[in-house]
């Protein structure tokens, strides 16, 4: 039974390592210019000056780089791991960018501020830019590799890796705020 949870638990991060990936990266790689440009929708930011191409693009770069390490590793480990195929590495590592900037322009459309919490979005919108993506992108291994179970680990188990990643990234000086 905890051996059957533990592989569980394991495969669904595994299914989305190349998502998670990104965001930590564009801390890390980001700065420069915003994704916007500055521009405004009435009369706010539309996604504002955190969401950068560079942090955009070395994030995506960062989660194809994950996938390709996985890949690698998958073989040696068990082959009922899932690999990644180019588009499905590519829909999973771009599309939790696009989720990560859909979120903020969630926030940005809600008055909040850059920083501000926003519980569930923060720490869910790269997620289900993943999913999107990929199923739109890779539908045959989308639809076969993101089990309920996988989706539920990961939805439910998220929230709370968000907020240990995002409280060391503060302590190490990455980030402005502990969420």
């Amino acid at each position: 039974m905890q051996a059957a949870l533990a592989w569980t638990i394991l495969s669904a991060f595994w299914t989305f390592g190349p998502a998670y990936v990104p965001n930590s990266a564009a801390v890390v790689v980001g700065g420069g210019a915003p994704i916007d440009g500055g521009r405004t929708w009435r009369g706010r930011r539309l996604l504002g000056d955190g969401k950068t191409t560079r942090g955009f693009v070395g994030g995506t770069l960062a989660g194809l780089a994950a996938a390709a390490g996985l890949n690698a590793l998958a073989p040696l480990l068990s082959p009922a791991l899932p690999t990644f195929p180019p588009a499905a590495a590519l829909g999973l590592s771009g599309g939790a960018m696009v989720g990560d900037a859909g979120g903020s322009l969630v926030k940005r459309r809600t008055g909040r501020r850059r920083g501000a919490p926003f519980p569930f979005v923060d720490q869910l919108s790269f997620v289900v830019g993943a999913v999107v993506v990929t199923l739109a992108v890779a539908p045959t291994w989308a639809l076969s590799t993101f089990t309920p179970v996988r989706l539920t680990v990961v939805t439910l188990a998220t929230p709370l890796v968000h907020r240990g990643s995002n409280r060391l990234a503060f302590r190490v000086g990455l980030k402005d705020e502990p969420w």
